[in-house]
């Protein structure tokens, strides 16, 4: 018969009370509760956000996103609150044209450096804008850029994205751009526009630069 073989005991850890079993202990102890105090912190807004919405997601250049900003725009009935780094698509102007036309409510929060105040003779759709008596606009004053491109519809529908209000942004560019149904979405960003429009750095514009 084959002698038994003799089966070595498993390796313990070094038990408490070792200099060695002490340091592995609090090792352990510090990387348990670093697994789990970084997700949760991390992941925090994510998780105290509820998750309402209807979604529409298009991507430039695939899609031509002005046509979608256009029917937007068109569909308003009584405000639009709209932030936008860059705002010289011609197409976006007489979009909120025919909506002051309407009687829509309009506000605008523009970054300082629009090409349109550089070369005012290009953009006077943006003039006439700016002249209805249901429009207003202000400006963005200091260093730190408005680089929103975003706007809400009658406190219902948030648009949202990567594409600037213009032509190539809208068309060219490899861009998104998301429609939010949403009455919980709107209402936040109308109360982040308002905090915006509060700012004292918030500089009304009532007629084109000369």
């Amino acid at each position: 018969m084959r002698a038994s073989r003799r089966i070595k005991p498993f390796r313990r850890f070094p038990v408490r009370g070792t200099a060695a079993g002490g340091r592995s202990a609090v090792f352990l102890v510090l990387l348990s509760l670093l697994l789990l105090y970084t997700p949760t912190r991390a992941l925090a807004p994510l998780q105290q956000t509820p998750i309402l919405a209807g979604i529409n997601h298009f991507h430039a250049p695939r899609h031509n996103l002005a046509e979608i900003d256009y029917a937007l725009l068109d569909r308003a009935k009584f405000r639009i609150d709209m932030a936008a780094y860059v705002l010289t698509d011609r197409g976006i102007i007489d979009a909120l044209y025919r909506a002051a036309r309407r009687k829509v409510q309009i506000r605008l929060y523009l970054d300082p450096d629009q090409p349109m105040f550089k070369k005012p003779d290009r953009y006077e759709n943006f003039t006439s804008l700016l002249a209805m008596p249901n429009v207003e606009v202000r400006i963005k004053a200091g260093r730190n850029l408005m680089h929103l491109k975003a706007y809400q519809i009658d406190g219902r529908v948030l648009r949202t994205g990567a594409a600037n209000f213009s032509y190539s942004g809208l068309r060219r560019q490899d861009n998104d751009l998301l429609v939010l149904r949403s009455l919980q979405l709107a209402g936040q960003f109308i109360n982040r526009f308002n905090a915006f429009w509060s700012r004292e750095s918030s500089k009304p514009l009532r007629q084109m630069p000369p």
